[in-house]
């Protein structure tokens, strides 16, 4: 017994400096990491190998999920997907909005497994978790949150270590929270998960992409998907670090050299271009809550949306941010 209380005091150590290393590196609520971001955190914590890709949080507060399956790590990071998008009640198309159980039911369906609509009807499916203390990441976790109502009206996924990712309410986004005390938990993941479900990597799909590599390891730093960085370089500069304007714009990442000086950013040089536009689409996305906002200001300028509550109604902003969506899901 004593060597077997070794084994699990080692495997939550493990665990734990992971978890660390995902929250520190985390500046956002929106984020993934790679293979090579798990494999550094792996190696901190005096782990060797291959591991499956993990995503890690992407708030201040949020946590990775514990090591886990990999179809819980798949479900984890199906999750992360979503993260940023704006709350709507009924919503179940993150462009618009997801509501609670829509976010769980998509998240679901990208797995290939079909849960009903409501949380009420959710919380009836797959198999119990006696307690919080037994979950797993990609569980349920179901609340009853209003008294003179009873009966489940919310729901999350736990992502391990107390936290869960769920669309709270009306003026919030998808984010990683504190999971509280569930009223229910259910496990609605199978055992295993058919090859063909399996959610990629992240960058998995820049296979050939110029500077891959680059917007890969920007991504995982800041927290923002490489196959939106590549996106935004193509439509940018059609990858081409020399690459001005007409405006003035310059390099790979096309900035203007205001933009570029107050980012610390030498535009020319693709490393520096790329690390400054994942940590400036993080500024934005942070600030205004939605990747196509963030897009939006990114070309039209932050002042710009704010000014207009939104994509402002300039034919090239609209066009752009059509662009950029379009090929990030290409490169996904």
């Amino acid at each position: 017994m004593e060597g077997l209380t070794a084994v699990h005091s080692r495997i939550a150590e493990i665990q734990n400096r992971i978890l660390t290393f995902a929250s520190a590196s985390a500046t956002s609520t929106s984020a993934t990491s790679t293979s090579a971001a798990w494999a550094s955190a792996a190696s901190a914590a005096g782990l060797t190998g291959t591991a499956a890709t993990t995503a890690t949080g992407a708030t201040a507060t949020g946590a990775a999920a514990t090591a886990g399956s990999g179809l819980e790590d798949q479900a984890v990071a199906a999750a992360r997907r979503y993260l940023g998008v704006p709350y709507a009640w009924g919503g179940t198309d993150p462009s618009v909005g997801l509501d609670c159980s829509g976010l769980v039911q998509r998240v679901f369906a990208d797995l290939g497994i079909d849960l009903p609509r409501t949380s009420s009807q959710q919380a009836t499916a797959g198999t119990p978790v006696a307690s919080l203390a037994e979950a797993r990441p990609g569980d349920l976790v179901f609340f009853d949150n209003s008294p003179s109502r009873p009966g489940i009206d919310h729901v999350g996924i736990y992502v391990g270590d107390g936290k869960m990712i769920a669309a709270p309410q009306e003026g919030d986004v998808v984010r990683v929270q504190d999971v509280g005390t569930p009223t229910v938990i259910r496990r609605a993941l199978p055992a295993s998960a058919p090859a063909s479900t399996a959610v990629a990597a992240p960058g998995a799909g820049l296979a050939g992409v110029p500077y891959a590599d680059l917007f890969t390891a920007a991504g995982a730093r800041h927290g923002v998907d490489p196959a939106l960085l590549a996106a935004v370089a193509k439509v940018e500069s059609g990858f081409d670090s020399s690459a001005v304007s007409p405006a003035g714009a310059t390099g790979l990442m096309q900035f203007m050299p205001a933009t570029a000086q107050g980012l610390g950013v030498d535009a020319g040089d693709p490393a520096s271009s790329i690390d400054g536009a994942a940590r400036y689409l993080r500024q934005l996305t942070d600030r205004f809550g939605s990747t196509d906002l963030a897009l939006a200001a990114y070309n039209a300028g932050p002042g710009t949306v704010a000014r207009h509550g939104g994509i402002p109604p300039y034919a090239e902003t609209r066009s752009y941010v059509r662009k950029v969506t379009s090929a990030a899901e290409a490169y996904s």
